[in-house]
């Protein structure tokens, strides 16, 4: 799992079909509670928002959070973070 800030959306005009009505979210990756220079994308599967802090699921298991196996996502947004206790 990784936590990461949505900082935007990226805009696709073709998709493959089983991808079709899922946004993709620009993520900048945080590590130890700081922001850093690593952006992945990931298909957002919880409705976040730009601003938000998200935590996202990889490889198999973004896949398995998205119900659908045969698709070639390595990314998917799980969870929206409302508050961080450390």
């Amino acid at each position: 799992m990784i936590i990461g800030r949505v900082y935007g959306s990226v805009v696709s005009t073709h998709k493959l079909e089983g991808l079709v009505g899922y946004k993709f979210m620009l993520v900048q990756c945080i590590e130890n509670r700081q922001l850093v220079d690593k952006f992945l994308v990931a298909v957002d599967g919880v409705g976040a928002g730009m601003g938000e802090d998200v935590i996202i699921a990889t490889g198999s298991g973004a896949r398995k959070a998205l119900g659908k196996e045969d698709v070639p996502v390595d990314a998917t947004i799980v969870g929206i973070l409302d508050e961080k206790q450390c």
